[in-house]
């Protein structure tokens, strides 16, 4: 299958005492190409530990990793992250931060001048590809980091909490841009989160994972990111499903939550 897949991954840490930590166990998952997954689920579940396994940041205790028929053994320009913050050079301009990974694979200046320009039109920061990094608002800088991952014309595009540190407009508008993105450019993207709102609303396909070990609990399919590319997304909130799933994955992440801290009091 042309895509990512993710084959029966486990991650234990060996800790310097002895002791080990399993922080993911026997997770798979198949993506296709295009398609856009939310992975949501309580402190500890090993989202972030999943994502970087992905990304070929850490190499997993077990299992393996396929994208496109290949085994992931590192980072590589085919999966594109956006971290939080966007881990910007803020000495540098925003043109030249969204042209490095094209200068750095030798692309000539005047395809990569077209393709930062598309992108920051894109993103809508066609008037600021002079401005300096740090003059922007956080929203602002996170949209140069999804231009910046664009540039580099990844197959997989992997979102660590992408939104999380942004105002609650800012945020909304962002989602918004996020679906315009996947639709505009096809481009598989997993995205990781807290917010159960957030998860609804960017994935077609929705993974809630229980710790510990982290593993999968339960996936859903849904409507509303095709529902809400080009649409007002609050009006998406107010479908009766979208709230019905809001109240059941609360509700489900909650339980998971009181079984973590009645777990911690038993072990004191």
């Amino acid at each position: 299958m042309t895509g990512l897949a993710i084959d029966d991954i486990s991650m234990r840490f060996d800790l310097p005492n002895g002791e080990a930590v399993q922080a993911l166990k026997n997770v798979s998952l198949d993506l296709k190409e295009g398609e856009l997954m939310s992975v949501l689920g309580p402190s500890g579940c090993g989202k972030t530990t999943l994502l970087n396994i992905v990304a070929g940041f850490l190499a997993p205790t077990e299992g393996r990793v396929r994208l496109n028929h290949h085994d992931v053994t590192g980072p590589a320009p085919e999966r594109g992250m956006v971290f939080q913050k966007g881990a910007l050079f803020e000495w540098m301009s925003v043109r030249k931060n969204v042209a490095f990974g094209p200068s750095m694979k030798g692309m000539p200046k005047k395809e990569t001048d077209e393709i930062v320009d598309h992108l920051l039109d894109t993103v809508g920061l066609g008037a600021f590809k002079e401005k300096a990094v740090y003059e922007l608002s956080g929203g602002m800088q996170q949209r140069v980091a999804l231009a910046r991952c664009l540039a580099n014309e990844p197959d997989v595009i992997l979102m660590d909490e992408p939104l999380g540190a942004l105002d609650a407009l800012t945020r909304e508008k962002m989602q918004g841009l996020v679906l315009e993105l996947w639709k505009e450019t096809g481009k598989t993207i997993i995205l990781i989160t807290h917010s159960v709102e957030e998860a609804l609303l960017l994935g077609e396909r929705l993974v809630v994972m229980a710790p510990r070990p982290g593993r999968i609990h339960k996936e859903y399919r849904l409507p509303f990111a095709e529902m809400g590319v080009g649409a007002d997304l609050r009006q998406v909130k107010k479908h009766p499903e979208f709230n019905e799933r809001r109240e059941e994955i609360l509700s489900m992440i909650w339980d998971m939550e009181e079984e973590i801290m009645g777990r911690q009091e038993e072990s004191q």
